[in-house]
């Protein structure tokens, strides 16, 4: 029976973007990270994969810093992308307002570039069991997340994501996706928990 056990992670905190920039991380989120590379030094991976943008490099290098001889690699398809143009009708404003700010170009190459990254990730290998750990970003992890749980669709918005958490799924060729962890930070202190939620969720 062949399994993957996919370990998602999103990047550290991220210095305050402007204008769409692509920055690195905080002194936060660069804690945050090597943290969370000291909590999986001792787990059994095959690979790392990250997005291209420099706050998940960063993460994953930072992470892979504790990890020697796991190879890495680099994959757009875990980017920052919109993972389903979904239909606004109906939504709670804030939802509908988040939707609005994406273009069409990013309608379209957004569930494009999902859509390889849930048939490359989100299921059992073809051979073997593999442990692979994925730098990437908030709605990638929760559209995986509700793909995991064959929710509807829209299901995606609302999932939300603290920096350097901890999602799990395990995938197996002998039964449906199971969640095995979401969002655990047991590896930060209670100062670098919680970040990238909304202010008003932060506990």
């Amino acid at each position: 029976m062949a399994t993957r056990v996919l370990y998602l992670v999103r990047h550290g905190e991220q210095d305050r973007p402007e204008a769409g920039a692509d920055t690195g991380l905080t002194d936060r989120g660069r804690r945050q990270a090597t943290l969370l590379g000291e909590r999986l030094r001792r787990t059994p991976l095959t690979a790392v994969h990250h997005g291209p943008l420099r706050r998940a490099v960063e993460t994953a290098g930072l992470v892979t810093a504790a990890l020697p001889g796991v190879p890495v690699y680099a994959d757009e398809t875990v980017g920052d992308h919109l993972p389903h143009d979904t239909d606004p009708t109906g939504l709670p404003p804030a939802y509908a307002g988040l939707l609005a700010g994406f273009d069409e170009r990013a309608r379209i190459d957004g569930p494009r570039r999902t859509a390889e990254a849930v048939a490359r990730f989100a299921g059992p290998p073809a051979d073997g069991d593999v442990r692979e750990l994925v730098v990437t970003h908030a709605f990638l992890i929760a559209w995986l997340v509700r793909h995991a749980l064959d929710a509807p669709e829209a299901r995606w918005l609302g999932l939300n994501v603290h920096h350097c958490g901890l999602t799990v799924i395990r995938y197996s060729s002998g039964g449906p996706p199971t969640l095995i962890a979401l969002n655990d930070a047991a590896h930060l202190p209670p100062d670098l928990r919680a970040t990238g939620l909304p202010p008003d969720y932060t506990f």
